[in-house]
C-alpha cells in the first residue's frame, strides 16, 4: 500500500492550470522530496492533499482510501506556510489549543510526546514571539504531529534556517520516519539538504510530474565526472574536448563526464604538456541532476 496515490489531478485558477493532470505515488515510510521551481504547483498539490482546496478532477487516495474519508483525514498532519500560533502565548499553550481543537484525550501527554520529538522539552514555557525561526518551524511540526499522524506534509520547513537548524531538522524528520513510522512529504528548494534524507523524489514542472525516482535510482542515474585543474586550463580544455564527448568548465574546474579512467585522463594531458595539479572524482548530486533534467525538458 502507498501513503499517497494521485491520478490525473487537476486544479485551475481563472483558466490557468496550477496542477495539470498530475500523477504521484508516495510509498509508506518514505521521506518524499517534492521538487520544483516557484509556481510549479507544489503548494497547490499539498493544499489539495490536505483538503484546503477542492480539485477540478482526478483522484487522491491516502493509504488506499479516498482523501475525503474521515478515518483517513485524521491520519494526516501538515505544516503549510507557517504554524499559525498566537505570538503572546507560550509554546505549551499554543500546543494545548491545537490539542483541544483536535479533540485529543491525553492532551498533556501528547504535548510532552511531540515536544520531545522536536527537541523542545525545555522550551515549552517560552512565548512563541520570542522563539527563533528554527524553533517556530519545529513548533509547527510539533503541532502537525499532535494525534500521531501516519502522514506528515511539510511545505518548505528548512527555508531560512542556519546550518545547525537544518541539521536538527534533518535529524527530526529521520526520527519521525524511522522511530514513529510516519511517512513524510516535504517540499524544499534546498536540494543539497533534501538529498541527505530523502528516500524518494518527485520533480514537478508547470503542474505536471516530470519524473519520480528513488534515492537508489538517482544514485544509478547520476553521471560520474572527473574534476581537474592544470596551469593551462584553456589548452587542457581543448585537448580533452578532442578526446571526450562531454567536457565542461564548471566551478573553476574542467569536468570530464561519464569517463571512469582518471589515470588515462592524467596520462593524456601529461603527454600533451598539461600536467594535472588537482584531481577529484565524484557524481553529480540532486541539484545538478535537477538542473540538467529541467534543461533537457526545456530544450
Amino acid at each position: 500500500m502507498n501513503a499517497i496515490e494521485i491520478r490525473n489531478l487537476t486544479k485551475s485558477f481563472r483558466g490557468l492550470y496550477a496542477v495539470d493532470h498530475l500523477n504521484m505515488t508516495v510509498p509508506v515510510g518514505a521521506i518524499y522530496g517534492f521538487i520544483g521551481e516557484n509556481g510549479s504547483g507544489k503548494s497547490t498539490t499539498e493544499k489539495l492533499l490536505c483538503g484546503h482546496l477542492v480539485p477540478d478532477k482526478g483522484s487522491i487516495k491516502l493509504f488506499g482510501k479516498d482523501y475525503t474519508d474521515a478515518g483517513v483525514r485524521i491520519r494526516v498532519g501538515a505544516l503549510i506556510e507557517n504554524a499559525g500560533c498566537f505570538p503572546n502565548s507560550s509554546v505549551w499553550d499554543n500546543l494545548m489549543m491545537q490539542a483541544i481543537n483536535l479533540g485529543l484525550s491525553d492532551r498533556a501527554g501528547e504535548i510532552d510526546r511531540v515536544l520531545k520529538i522536536v527537541r523542545m522539552e525545555d522550551s515549552a514555557r517560552i512565548k512563541f514571539k520570542s522563539c527563533s525561526l528554527g524553533m517556530k518551524q519545529r513548533i509547527g511540526i510539533a503541532m502537525a504531529l499532535l494525534g500521531d499522524p501516519a502522514l506528515l506534509i511539510l511545505d518548505e520547513p528548512i527555508n531560512g534556517l542556519d546550518a545547525d537548524g537544518m541539521k536538527m531538522m534533518r535529524e527530526i524528520l529521520v526520527d519521525i520516519t524511522q522511530q514513529y513510522g510516519c511517512t513524510v512529504l516535504i517540499s524544499s528548494h534546498i536540494l543539497g539538504e533534501l538529498e541527505k534524507i530523502a528516500t524518494h523524489y518527485g520533480i514537478i514542472r508547470q503542474g505536471r510530474m516530470i519524473q519520480e525516482l528513488s534515492a537508489k535510482d538517482l544514485e544509478q542515474r547520476a553521471k560520474v565526472f572527473t574534476s581537474l585543474k592544470t596551469k593551462n586550463m584553456t589548452d587542457a580544455f581543448k585537448l580533452l574536448q578532442q578526446k571526450f564527448s562531454d567536457v565542461r568548465v564548471e566551478d573553476g574546474y574542467i569536468r570530464v563526464y561519464d569517463v571512469d579512467d582518471t589515470e588515462g585522463i592524467v596520462k593524456y594531458l601529461m603527454e600533451n604538456g598539461c600536467p594535472v595539479s588537482e584531481l577529484k572524482k565524484n557524481k553529480i548530486g540532486l541539484e545538478e541532476y535537477y538542473v540538467e533534467l529541467m534543461s533537457r525538458k526545456e530544450a
